[in-house]
């Protein structure tokens, strides 16, 4: 059987098959920063890139150990030690589960343990497939439906039970309760949907005051490290090592941390967010550090309120958290909920005045959602699918809005409905329109006063005004007038349909309202590094899509880490942002069913394939990377050749077939509805289908058949020279 050597002079020939293959191609754009653990260097870090003030809307989720008395709100754990103040909490613990300072301390809710009643609580949902209630996927695409660009777990709440396979703390997921990796089936699951990744951990509070009411006594050490009681520096590098944990295997678009930090020393501080960029340079990504009341006063981090927003239109850009629970932010039984009306209104005034909002939803412990919570999000969803071109992509206005409603002006401010007099300004990034969202229907054939937009602020001239059609349905000309005084606008004689909000645009072009863009505009989701810090499936057994590759890349969206079920959705989950022939060139390894994986991390070229043993130790300098072959075949382009070998199997570049002796792979590499760019098609695949996209740029047929002539003559030489060596 022919075998790939990359021995003494093999390397060269991998070499030169690599270049063929790849010269010509559009390749990433890397980026050249790197940071050091310095206020002067992560001061130029942007705490808010172009992607994230395109998106808009988030969702987020407490759910953990925390919540699984579903009493009080989800600081149960520290309230219900608050023997002295005789808390609600303790009285409910102390009656239903024992004495939280003798033998039911919160460890129970992990560990597990029978209530008073004889039956057994513990934290551990189980996986549809199981037989539970836990569908990772559904959520991710009920995320994807209610509009959110951006999605993740609270990986770690006050707590200190981590939701990950963590090396450096034994409280996780995967070791005790459901015995999965949480996060990464959240991870695999939302990439799969074209979303960015949101994590938000809450370390610092584990043993910045969290357990200020007590805890039981003892000298064990893991029960020490859960209840916060390390020393500060055993604390401080313990908050450290799980960032770096969470960054090495997951590498999220956003981590946000629900603390002000105070208790962390700069110098850690510092480390963090150097060690976070330069994972996020490496992989061609650009992130988000993100805290309340930001991590600190310098400029390279994101500012957020929780609960709340500015008063009016503030600059540099912010995030806002918020809950779809007045009381919790996880679930507890008789949780209250705000209106629709209430969340649209707060959603469009946050977004007018230069931020972004994330919103929590709360499952219960099994992972089920209640059915109001459906139904919020399934609000969001219809507004942002009828009127989302008004607010993603969009920039500020010169005025935030109009109207008798006031919001904002700082933190812990409750979601507030919009009025039939109230208008809020959005505009578009090129500058043609702007959009004004009307807060309810103001009335049929009534003239509609803009006072904001005036002939100084925003000339309409022989432009258009529009208002948005029904989902589906075409947008509806309006009549107006502008003058010094603002913009005129007369709604049509009979209401077209009904909605929370109702979308106009005012276009200087001319130019009706364009559908709503693709979550984040078509950009493939990419992951993280993949290594083995926790990438366990049921069981413990090592996912079968998670083969790592160099530069920081990993799998995700191929073969899932739940009894090797592949997640649906079809989106590439982890290979980056695709140029010609599959390749991943923002750091994230596509798979295609498991089978092979191509990534581009920062210039360093991985080519990776399972199914086979170690073939060699060797490596060759290909395009500026490494090449690493893990047994089976070389796919160049995206295609895996099933069972075949280099050269026999086929490669595939921009879908030009390489077949000496052999046809290109089963298992080809199709893109899912989430990719952007012009399509670049296969003709000459016999096998198979690879449909990769190139965001605004069509390779060109003649270079690429020549590259592909060169590659095939490369192979066939190379072949020649190993059969003549091996037999």
């Amino acid at each position: 059987m022919f075998r790939t050597r990359l021995g003494s002079n093999g390397a060269p020939w991998v070499l030169a098959c690599a270049a063929a293959l790849t010269m010509g191609l559009p390749q990433a754009s890397a980026q050249t920063t790197t940071y050091t653990a310095s206020w002067t260097s992560l001061d130029n870090h942007n705490p808010a890139p172009e992607w994230f003030q395109d998106a808009k809307f988030g969702i987020y989720f407490h759910w953990g150990a925390f919540g699984t008395a579903m009493f009080g709100s989800e600081w149960y754990p520290r309230n219900m030690f608050n023997k002295a103040g005789n808390s609600s909490e303790y009285q409910h613990h102390m009656a239903t589960y024992g004495d939280p300072y003798g033998s039911w301390g919160y460890e129970n809710f992990i560990k597990g343990a029978n209530d008073k009643s004889g039956k057994f609580v513990q934290f551990a949902p189980k996986l549809v497939s199981a037989g539970g209630a836990f569908d990772p996927d559904a959520w991710a695409q009920m995320f994807l439906d209610a509009g959110a660009w951006f999605a993740g777990p609270v990986a770690e709440h006050h707590d200190g039970y981590s939701m990950w396979d963590s090396k450096v703390n034994e409280w996780n997921s995967v070791a005790y309760g459901p015995k999965l990796n949480l996060a990464k089936l959240h991870a695999d699951a939302i990439r799969s949907k074209g979303l960015k990744f949101f994590m938000s951990l809450h370390t610092e509070w584990n043993f910045g005051g969290y357990w200020a009411y007590g805890t039981p006594t003892t000298t064990d050490p893991s029960l020490l490290k859960l209840y916060g009681k390390l020393s500060n520096a055993d604390e401080q590098t313990l908050w450290l090592n799980k960032l770096k944990e969470v960054i090495d295997e997951f590498l999220p678009d956003i981590i946000y941390q629900d603390r002000y930090l105070s208790g962390i020393s700069q110098t850690n501080l510092m480390t963090f967010l150097a060690y976070y960029y330069n994972a996020a340079v490496a992989a061609n990504k650009e992130v988000i550090a993100v805290a309340k009341e930001t991590i600190t006063d310098h400029k390279g981090q994101l500012y957020d309120y929780e609960r709340g927003g500015p008063a009016d239109i503030r600059t540099p850009y912010w995030m806002t958290d918020d809950a779809v629970g007045s009381q919790s932010w996880c679930y507890v039984s008789g949780l209250s909920y705000y209106t629709d009306a209430q969340f649209i209104g707060s959603f469009v005034d946050r977004i007018s005045k230069g931020g972004n909002m994330i919103l929590n939803v709360s499952p219960m412990p099994d992972g089920s959602f209640p059915q109001r919570q459906k139904d919020i999000m399934a609000a969001f969803g219809k507004f942002l699918k009828q009127m989302g071109t008004a607010i993603y992509n969009t920039r500020l206005f010169a005025v935030y809005g109009e109207g008798p409603t006031k919001m904002g002006g700082g933190e812990f401010t409750s979601p507030t409905a919009l009025t039939t007099s109230d208008i809020r300004y959005t505009k578009s990034k090129d500058g043609d329109a702007v959009y004004a969202i009307l807060g309810g229907w103001p009335g049929n054939g009534k003239v509609v006063d803009m006072t904001a937009v005036t002939t100084a602020r925003f000339a309409v001239g022989s432009g258009k005004v529009y208002l948005f059609g029904p989902t589906g349905g075409a947008a509806i000309n309006l009549s107006f007038t502008q003058d010094t005084s603002g913009l005129h606008v007369t709604l049509p004689s009979t209401q077209p349909y009904t909605a929370l909000a109702y979308a106009i645009k005012i276009s200087k072009g001319g130019t009706v309202p364009a559908p709503t863009p693709a979550v984040n505009n078509g950009a493939v989701s990419t992951g993280g590094t993949g290594g083995t810090g926790g990438a366990s499936s049921t069981g413990g057994a090592t996912s079968t899509g998670g083969v790592a590759s160099t530069g920081g890349s990993r799998t995700t969206g191929g073969t899932s880490s739940t009894g090797g079920s592949r997640a649906t959705g079809g989106s590439n989950a982890g290979g980056g942002t695709l140029t010609t022939g599959g390749v991943a060139s923002t750091g994230g390894t596509r798979t295609i069913g498991g089978t092979s994986s191509i990534s581009n991390s920062g210039g360093a070229t991985t080519v990776a394939t399972t199914g086979g043993g170690l073939s060699t130790g060797g490596t060759a300098n290909a395009t500026g990377g490494t090449v690493f072959v893990t047994g089976g075949a070389i796919g160049f382009g995206g295609n895996s050749a099933v069972g075949g070998q280099l050269g026999t199997g086929g490669a595939g570049v921009g879908g030009v077939a390489i077949a000496t002796g052999g046809l290109m792979g089963t298992a080809g590499a199709t893109t899912s509805s989430a990719d952007a760019g012009t399509t670049i098609t296969n003709d000459l695949s016999s096998t198979g289908s690879c449909s990769c996209r190139v965001p605004g740029k069509q390779s060109d047929s003649k270079q690429l058949a020549f590259f592909g002539a060169f590659g095939l003559l490369i192979l066939r030489s190379f072949r020649r020279r190993r059969v003549n060596t091996n037999g």
